[in-house]
């Protein structure tokens, strides 16, 4: 049984994680999935590349509303920012996907600053409306800006390449997201640790108290908007990628709902939280499709007739669940595990 857990250097103390254990799990995880091209099928590969997205652009909102707390249901204007700038930069001018994603990214960024400057001093449910509302506001102006997005028609994705293979389908795709995946995961546990980690962290529980210690409010949350959203575009982009087609209809309010959710249902304000949060959900519309595979009549299309309305009341009861008993969510449910099993048999 342990006694404590407890930080002896330096070197300790700004490490990701102390434990051998973790690193070795964590090592083993992406160790696995770096194999399974070889040990799954393409539906399957399809599917963990779906998955892998939804972690980019979770850990992406996270940042914003779990990290900086500014409650944010934009992100489906920033996807669908980030999808057409790679799209286009990729099928109309020909760039190479090594310069369209990062731009699809910094796109994205620059957008966020047309929210953020506006919405500095705004907060909670006036902001969430503020973001929502420009989230129309993009989808419009890209439905009517026909000469560079190609309007209602949508944009063909081609011309992907990487080292000589193609980057939309197969092993490829899956593996560029998930580099790209850790990237983005890596990147941000480490800024979370960083100056600028603590300055959102100290907006988020009270930013009050931060001015008055210091911390420049305009200039932290500008930056918490340009670097959640600039991950969000990159999220954008590997959709692109992955659907081959962009049409504005992809990038509907549900989008932003179910990001909302995934971090929600993984746990405010923590990476692992965004990822559990992230596989749960994208996972769950499977996990349904078998369900009803199972019980349902071989000959019944109910479950594809009513798919969508399958899959928005399972989301509302999942959420509903969570929020009312274990409000910390999958990442708090882990963390009460794995006390009792440190503390056992003592009940603290």
């Amino acid at each position: 049984m342990r006694t404590g857990h407890f930080n002896e250097t330096h070197g300790q103390l700004v490490a990701l994680s102390t434990s051998r254990t973790v690193w070795g799990w964590t090592i083993g995880a992406i160790a696995v999935a770096a194999l399974a091209p070889f040990l799954v099928g393409n539906y399957a590969l399809t599917i963990l590349v779906s998955v892998l997205i939804a972690i980019v652009g979770a850990v992406g909102l996270n940042v914003l509303t779990g990290t900086t707390g500014l409650i944010s249901l934009g992100q489906a204007g920033f996807l669908a920012v980030g999808a057409y700038t790679n799209a286009i930069l990729l099928s109309d001018y020909g760039w190479s996907v090594w310069f369209s994603l990062p731009m699809s990214g910094i796109a994205a960024a620059l957008v966020s600053l047309v929210v953020g400057i506006p919405s500095l001093r705004l907060k909670g449910l006036y902001l969430a409306i503020t973001t929502l509302a420009f989230s129309f506001i993009i989808n419009h102006i890209i439905l009517y800006a026909e000469d560079i997005t190609h309007g209602p028609n949508g944009v063909f994705v081609n011309g992907a390449t990487m080292f000589g293979f193609n980057v939309q389908k197969g092993a490829p795709l899956f593996y560029m997201t998930l580099a790209i995946t850790l990237l983005v995961v890596f990147g941000v546990l480490n800024l979370s640790r960083t100056r600028i980690g603590r300055a959102w962290m100290a907006i988020r529980d009270h930013d009050i108290a931060a001015r008055v210690m210091g911390v420049n409010l305009v200039r932290y949350k500008l930056l918490s908007f340009a670097v959640s959203s600039f991950i969000i575009g990159i999220a954008g982009a590997l959709m692109s990628l992955q659907l081959r087609f962009v049409n504005i209809d992809v990038f509907a309010l549900i989008l932003s709902i179910e990001a909302l959710a995934i971090i929600i249902l993984g746990g405010l304000g923590s990476i692992a939280g965004a990822i559990l949060g992230a596989i749960f959900l994208t996972l769950l519309p499977e996990a349904l499709r078998l369900f009803f595979s199972l019980v349902a009549d071989p000959q019944s299309t109910f479950y594809t007739n009513y798919v969508f309305e399958i899959r928005g009341v399972a989301y509302g009861v999942i959420i509903v669940l969570f929020l009312r008993f274990k409000p910390d969510g999958l990442i708090g449910a882990w963390r009460d595990a794995r006390k009792y099993w440190s503390n056992w048999p003592l009940a603290y």
